[in-house]
């Protein structure tokens, strides 16, 4: 079981930005270039996109509730065939069952109190009972959402929808998208290697808890791409030892904070784990690739599969040198403006690379060749990024 213990300690790391060396830059480039993918696959973030409450920007609030079946359903309608992939995180209930939420705790307001508790202290029954409810004739409680800087609002969005399980996702978002499944853990808890394998198996097995029961992963993917993700470095490596049909990513701030546990503090960690516990790929905070983009090609020399996420994925200009790097896919909120600027960038001549295996989608396999950018594009992108990162 899962035991509470003193918080990790996250510091903002100041994003020290020195004017680049453009020749040294492109220099990176042209070495990250060799077995870029193409195209570039765009992931829906929670969906349409998460609920960024107290932004001034409407677009970053979201007009879709997110980690919802209609915020993923409405990532697929952009109809670009680069939304290739939804992510949302996923916990484990008291009784075992998957659901979808990204918080870990919920938040609701009765008689003018507001109290919270956590995701994994509800039973299934109970966490469906916040927020809107399926059933018309059923009143859900008021759903809030405490923010970083300690506020509490109520959540509310113009398209609104029920919370739900992962087994409800297999079963009603369309085929079209595969499904970036981030496995959820508390920073604040430390998890015994036990603990981990039962919250991992629950995820891979349904929420019906029979004899007869089916895999939720196994039986209801049904040739529908799927991808595991986690912070957590036990629970990657773990999830990799359980299955070893679908490829798992380790996901990192890749040094942009820091944190007890070393191996989340940079890339060149994030690699050394990946290797070590045969993983896939990473999926890094956009900050510390613009950052280094040498890292890029070290990335791929381990074999290693790179997508990142990050508010900065959300500017096409920042898309785009990723593109020119080599990264291999985009987690954003704006998914079909960014499907947009995507499926607008120029197609550069390649030759077909061979696949890398391990049960890799083939949207992110590797594949030879070299963009045809000029060096004046390339040269305008590199100075506009210390700007951006700041």
């Amino acid at each position: 079981m899962a035991q509470p213990k003193a918080a990790d300690v996250v510091v903002v790391v100041p994003p020290a930005m020195p004017e680049p060396d453009i020749a040294a830059e492109l220099d990176a480039l042209a070495a990250a270039a060799e077995g870029r993918p193409a195209p570039l696959v765009v992931v829906g973030h929670r969906g349409k996109g998460m609920n960024a409450l107290a932004s001034p920007d409407p677009r970053a609030r979201g007009d879709v509730r997110e980690n919802t079946l209609r915020s993923f359903n409405d990532a697929a309608a952009a109809g670009h065939p680069t939304v290739a992939y939804v992510e949302f995180d996923v916990q484990v209930t008291k009784d075992g069952c998957p659901v979808i939420f990204h918080d870990n705790f919920i938040y609701t307001e009765e008689n003018g109190e507001i109290s919270g508790k956590r995701v994994t202290d509800l039973d299934l029954d109970e966490f469906l009972s916040y927020g809107p409810q399926r059933n018309q004739e059923k009143a859900g409680k008021p759903l809030l959402r405490k923010l970083k800087d300690g506020r509490i609002l109520r959540w509310e969005v113009r398209s609104e929808d029920a919370l739900c399980t992962l087994r409800e996702a297999f079963e009603g978002v369309d085929r079209r998208v595969g499904f970036n499944v981030e496995l959820k853990f508390d920073d604040d808890l430390a998890y015994t290697e036990a603990a981990l394998t039962a919250v991992l198996q629950a995820v891979l097995k349904t929420c019906l808890p029979t004899a007869a029961s089916a895999q939720v992963v196994f039986e209801r993917a049904d040739g529908r791409p799927v991808i595991f993700s986690s912070f957590q470095p036990d629970a990657a490596q773990l999830i990799r030892k359980l299955q070893d049909k679908y490829p798992v990513y380790f996901l990192t701030n890749g040094g942009t904070q820091t944190y007890a546990d070393p191996r989340r503090n940079s890339l060149e960690e994030a690699v050394r784990l990946c290797v070590a516990g045969g993983l896939q790929g990473i999926v890094s905070e956009v900050r510390a690739i613009l950052r280094r983009p040498a890292a890029v090609a070290e990335i791929k020399e381990a074999k290693l599969s790179l997508m990142t996420y990050g508010q900065l994925n959300n500017v096409p200009e920042v898309v785009y040198v990723q593109h020119l790097l080599g990264v291999d896919g985009v987690i954003v909120d704006l998914v079909w403006e960014i499907a947009e600027a995507v499926s607008a960038f120029p197609a550069a001549a390649r030759e077909p690379g061979p696949s890398e295996g391990g049960g890799r989608c083939e949207k992110l396999e590797a594949a030879a060749g070299t963009p045809s950018f000029s060096l004046r594009e390339m040269s305008f992108l590199l100075r506009l990024i210390p700007e951006l990162v700041q």
